[in-house]
């Protein structure tokens, strides 16, 4: 990558990071002191004000990603931040469960994953696009383990409207990262014929990518309704020490992740990477129910290859997303992957909600595979885009454009 490439896409990851923090920080701790807040003691209201960022998310994807084809990415960005921040004070100032349920509706709201994807893709040639969206899923895994590390201790210190407001502190300073940090993405020649928004949401390939988002975040969020049970009624381990399970878990999938990634990027092997990694996730949904017998080791390898998959597939597939869409609608097609992806985080919960209660925690784990299984054949004939020639801007061109 270019100084200019790895300048874009390390500052953007970080906002893609940001946007997920406010979810990740509240998530050890809400279940807990969310039920000192009037209206708390309602089991669905506190799960309601966790799961409502996704459902929000996920309507708002489509609309910012189409705005930044649109209005450019930067303003979109940027009102999408300030949105954010106005739902993390609205949250921190509630004295009620349905003032944070209001506030965290906010946070969701302000949706600019899709708008910052298309900009990385802007800024990226295509031979280094994987790699810049791996950049985003490992600032995404340490945002997570900082996340259930930090949790705890912090909000026995400032409470829990303070970690509303340290999320508000975040995005005003994710602001200023964007409209003075940020360099400016390659001015694009525009569009020879009328943009057609069918081309990307009846495109065949890309309807592959967004199922599988779809598939990918129900299997990571359902499971994680089971797992942390798991990790204390068979790893022995109790709650506050998830986190030394966790945090070596996404060290190691990330440096497992390394070698399959650069063989896609640079033998032409994503295929055969993307099908692999579809593989191993079913493989390690199958062999769950027996590896959660295995006491802690078991359910530590189960997590070793689930996020050695997941790190893989949330490299590869927006990178393939960004370069298969039309060059000017590739916000609106980061739009639609991003929905899809929000509304399977969304749904996950309930399914797995709903299958451990009813049938067991195995069942979980069965459905998921059953889910992946049918997403390797719907995958299996992908075909992964040519390569474009991309010459990267100078950083003087760049001040220039600024």
């Amino acid at each position: 990558m270019t100084p200019l490439e790895r300048r874009a896409s390390g500052w953007l990851a970080s906002i893609v990071a940001l946007r997920l923090f406010g979810l990740f920080l509240i998530l050890p701790v809400f279940a807990i002191y969310g039920r000192e807040l009037p209206g708390g003691g309602e089991a669905y209201l506190i799960g309601l004000a966790i799961s409502i960022y996704g459902l929000t998310q996920g309507l708002f994807q489509l609309p910012f990603g189409a705005a930044s084809d649109r209005f450019g990415r930067k303003p979109v960005i940027v009102f999408g931040l300030a949105v954010l921040v106005i739902g993390s004070v609205v949250a921190a100032m509630s004295t009620t469960i349905v003032g944070v349920i209001i506030g965290r509706a906010l946070q969701g709201a302000g949706a600019v994953s899709a708008a910052v994807s298309a900009f990385i893709a802007d800024s990226t040639r295509d031979e280094v696009r994987t790699k810049a969206m791996a950049m985003v899923g490992g600032m995404v895994g340490i945002t997570f383990a900082v996340s259930l590390i930090g949790a705890p201790p912090l909000v026995g210190v400032v409470g829990l409207s303070g970690l509303f407001w340290i999320t508000a502190f975040f995005s005003l300073c994710g602001i200023a990262v964007v409209m003075w940090v940020v360099p400016p993405a390659p001015i694009k020649p525009a569009p020879a014929e009328p943009l057609r928004h069918g081309d990307v949401l009846f495109n065949p390939q890309l309807l592959r990518l967004n199922v599988g988002v779809f598939v990918l975040f129900i299997c990571q969020t359902a499971i994680f309704v089971v797992v942390p049970t798991l990790l204390v009624e068979r790893g022995m381990l109790p709650s506050p020490q998830h986190w030394m399970v966790y945090a070596p878990v996404l060290v190691l999938s990330f440096a497992a992740m390394i070698p399959p990634m650069l063989a896609a990027e640079k033998r032409g092997k994503t295929r055969e990477v993307f099908l692999g990694a579809v593989a191993v996730l079913f493989i390690a949904m199958v062999a769950a129910p027996f590896a959660m017998n295995q006491a802690l080791t078991g359910i530590v390898v189960f997590l070793l290859l689930f996020f050695i998959a997941l790190n893989l597939l949330e490299a590869l597939q927006p990178s393939l997303v960004s370069r298969l869409a039309p060059p000017h609608l590739k916000g609106f097609a980061m739009g639609v992957y991003n929905t899809t992806q929000a509304f399977g985080l969304f749904l996950g919960g309930i399914l797995g909600g709903t299958l451990a209660k009813r049938f067991g925690d195995n069942a979980v784990f069965y459905v998921c595979a059953g889910l992946t299984a049918l997403w390797f054949v719907a995958a299996w004939n992908m075909k992964p885009p040519a390569r474009v020639r991309f010459v990267a801007p100078s950083v003087e061109a760049s001040e220039t454009a600024r």
